[in-house]
């Protein structure tokens, strides 16, 4: 017969049937999804995502073969992930660059549907992994949640060394739910996904099992009421990381008030579709030194710009160069500028890069170019289709038009310094902030607050949200505060605990100054690093030999 929801695995000598696709099946993975997608920005249910996967885990070990199973993950991915990167087909129209209507609609959509795909065949693959461990051992559910825990943290590990990454499962508990956050402290965002997929897989083994058996980690032994024991097991293990949580949240870093910044932030809000003609740059180059001048006669200690604030390569000779540098020089504070800067050696490619400009040349070495600066980070994760172009032989026509450099953006070297007159700083540039290894590379050098500097045009507010987010994470994982500064939105203040002490409106211009701490403590996670993932991972194999070797 059929494998149904709930239904006992089929033993290991019988011949699985066709599967059939219920229809049922398909409607409770598809509301799972769409549960996790609502725990997400910019609707922050965050307390759904602790049953959200339940579902899914139910129809997943039910399923009739391990294909079924991996079409299930699909399924769950393409709602989950189609639902919480919606934003990314606001890049339709793009008509203003000459684009007939129909090709603007087919890039947005392609570029939705490729990393949408990207992240549901990682939840395939965990699907298939689960249904396999069911079928194998049917009795060991405790094993199994370790063991399909380790699985799920390890695929989405993964999936953040590859160039496409977006919305883990941890980004559902901010920028909200501080107490759990506060794990991230430990070993970075696998933490927060653990702790969701152990509560979640707790659950529903306790709800789709047939009387199963609760032993040592899974080796046969019969208890009564073991069903109660798991749930009792998911309640506690969701109670205790709150607790816990709630600990880690009150030990405050004291605070020095003779680290405090004040820092000026520039939001320009001016379109990229403005921005890449010759008023567009004339109306930023106006927009930015107004803002600057303004925050500086408050006494900022420096001013902080946006993600290409200046869209123009920045070189000697290029008149805006030089009407800003000495804007700089006669105002007296630091300018951290968004432009693009030529690569060493390599004139014909650039970064996009956060540059310093100080009032004056003293302190430089003998520069490398005629236009000096002081500091300089080059963004190391550029967007796919936007920054750079994978199959340029057959996109690059097309696609290089998005970008006012074609396609000469070339990434910037890991383990970079960001060393500036107030000290060494962590930067992210916009994508960057879905990489925390970035973060913490940079914070355990030394690095007392973090800045993030983005464009965020043409993306709406709810993908502005998720950015904040992902702010939110590495502030607290770091224990640093963090600045964003954007050219659309959401411009923000977090503190160290992820607490948003201010944050602007969207699509509007402003200047506004903010304070900050600067701390030097270096948490477990920035010491260590994601010690957690090969513990999970190594602690499934050692407790799951026995049963292997049983089998």
């Amino acid at each position: 017969m059929p494998q149904f929801l709930g239904s006992p695995p089929l033993p290991m000598t019988a011949k699985a049937p066709p599967h059939r696709w219920p229809w049922g099946n398909l409607g409770w993975v598809g509301l799972s999804g769409l549960l996790m997608a609502m725990a997400l920005p910019p609707l922050s249910g965050w307390p759904l995502a602790w049953v959200a996967l339940v579902p899914l885990w139910w129809v997943v070990v039910g399923s009739g073969g391990w294909r079924a199973a991996a079409g299930y993950g699909l399924l769950w991915g393409i709602v989950y992930y189609g639902l919480s990167l919606v934003w990314i087909t606001h890049l339709h129209p793009l008509m203003w660059m000459g684009i007939p209507w129909a090709g603007s609609i087919a890039i947005a959509l392609a570029a939705w549907g490729i990393i949408t795909l990207w992240g549901s065949v990682c939840i395939a693959l965990w699907g298939a992994g689960l249904w396999w461990m069911a079928r194998r051992w049917p009795d060991a559910v405790l094993w199994r949640v370790l063991a399909a825990t380790a699985l799920w943290c390890l695929v989405e590990t993964l999936r953040n060394y590859s160039p496409l990454d977006w919305s883990p499962l941890g980004l559902t508990q901010s920028p909200n739910n501080l107490w759990i956050l506060h794990w991230a402290r430990l070993s970075g965002p696998t933490t927060l996904t653990a702790l969701l997929v152990a509560v979640n897989g707790l659950w529903a083994e306790a709800v789709s099992s047939q009387g199963f058996r609760l032993g040592r980690l899974g080796l046969p032994q019969n208890v009564r009421g073991g069903r109660r024991h798991v749930i009792g097991l998911g309640v506690g293990l969701l109670i205790l990381s709150h607790g816990l949580g709630w600990v880690i949240y009150q030990r405050a870093t004291p605070a020095n008030p003779d680290q405090a910044l004040t820092l000026g932030l520039v939001q320009g809000n001016v379109p990229t579709r403005e921005k890449l003609t010759p008023a567009g740059i004339r109306q930023a180059m106006t927009t930015y030194t107004e803002g600057y001048q303004a925050l500086a006669a408050q006494g900022v200690d420096a001013v902080i710009t946006p993600e290409g604030a200046l869209p123009v390569i920045w070189r000697a000779g290029d008149p805006l160069v030089a009407a800003l540098k000495q804007t700089v020089a006669q105002t007296g504070v630091p300018l951290w500028l968004g432009t693009f800067a030529p690569v060493e050696g390599e004139p014909r490619h650039y970064t996009q890069s956060l540059l310093e400009l100080r009032p004056d040349d003293s302190g430089l070495d003998e520069p490398r170019f005629s236009d000096r600066y002081h500091a300089r980070y080059n963004k190391v994760q550029l967007v796919p289709l936007g920054e750079y172009i994978p199959f340029e032989p057959v996109l690059g026509r097309i696609i290089q038009r998005l970008s006012p450099l074609g396609n000469s953006l070339v990434p910037g070297q890991r383990g970079q310094r960001f060393e500036t007159s107030l000290g060494l700083v962590t930067v992210g540039i916009c994508y960057e902030s879905a990489y925390s290894r970035l973060f913490r590379q940079q914070t355990r050098q030394g690095a007392s607050f973090i800045v993030t500097a983005s464009n965020n045009d043409p993306y709406p507010p709810g993908m502005m949200a998720q950015h904040h987010a992902f702010d939110v994470l590495r502030a607290v994982e770091s224990d640093r505060w963090a600045v964003r500064v954007t050219n659309t939105g959401l411009s923000g203040l977090v503190d160290n605990h992820g607490r948003t002490q201010w944050i602007g409106p969207p699509q509007i211009a402003l200047s506004h100054a903010v304070t900050l701490d600067r701390l030097q403590t270096q948490t477990p996670y920035i010491r260590w690093g994601d010690w957690l993932l090969p513990l999970l991972v190594g602690g499934s194999v050692l407790l799951g030999w026995p049963l292997l070797k049983k089998r």
